[in-house]
């Protein structure tokens, strides 16, 4: 028994259960987790993330408001400024957290209802990365309160919880690989991720920038749980070759 911040007592009582065994399947749905949008699955299901981010500025403008009340009102002024702070940052981290429980559980329930696995992204180190690069504060602000490890996560025990199996693939060439002809275009200019469009020079395919990233992470996903072991390559013909 424990007494929250609302002046109630509460009793906490901790079940354990049996996890289902994962379900061994040759179809899997590839996520790819994003900023612009939160979550694309190769299966065509997304969540756009113009409404997180515009919750996350409006909140960033109003701690900046606070605080600069907070360190020069009044004395009351002040004490009322922290109160109302801390009163923010736990209603936007409960937003942020509400969302991820509810992506996190459709796309579990998709895999499940689909009798596949699902293959995501191992994004270790990403922000660190990302932070390098030069960029403006409010975009540093925006990648830095980016909440991919949460989502992942939340992910991870509910694919245990309902028997799903989640598999955590390398992130590299995941966004330059056409996943029509699996052809890699690491060099400027072969093909371009112009807003959300995707196009391969190889092939001529024309599609979503995420949406190609899910369906690439899908295929590698399924050819390193593969028994046989990765089988993917570029089958370039042999004039593109200049053989003949």
């Amino acid at each position: 028994m424990c007494k929250h911040n609302d002046g109630l007592f509460y009793i906490h009582i901790q079940l354990t259960d049996k996890t289902p065994d994962p379900i061994k399947s040759d179809k899997v749905i590839g996520v790819d987790f994003g900023r612009r949008d939160i979550a694309v699955t190769s299966i065509g299901d997304k969540w756009d993330g113009n409404q997180i981010t515009e919750v996350r500025d409006r909140f960033s403008s109003v701690r900046a408001s606070l605080q600069s009340k907070a360190s020069k009102g009044t004395r009351s002024t002040r004490r009322r400024a922290r109160q109302i702070l801390k009163r923010l940052s736990g209603r936007e981290r409960r937003y942020q957290t509400w969302l991820n429980h509810c992506i996190s559980k459709l796309i579990v329930l998709s895999a499940l209802q689909s009798n596949a696995m699902i293959a995501v992204e191992d994004l270790t180190g990403i922000r660190e990365r990302t932070n390098q690069q030069p960029r403006n504060k409010t975009e540093r602000r925006r990648s830095n309160s980016w909440a991919f490890f949460q989502l992942r996560l939340f992910l991870s025990y509910k694919s245990v919880k309902f028997g799903v199996e989640l598999i955590a693939v390398n992130p590299a060439y995941t966004s330059q690989t056409c996943h029509n002809c699996l052809h890699i275009h690491p060099v400027k200019g072969k093909s371009y991720r112009n807003g959300k469009v995707f196009k391969c020079g190889h092939c001529g395919n024309h599609c979503d920038a995420d949406e190609n990233g899910s369906k690439m992470i899908s295929i590698v996903g399924g050819s390193v749980n593969s028994l046989g072991g990765s089988k993917l390559f570029c089958s370039l013909s042999s004039q593109v070759l200049g053989l003949l």
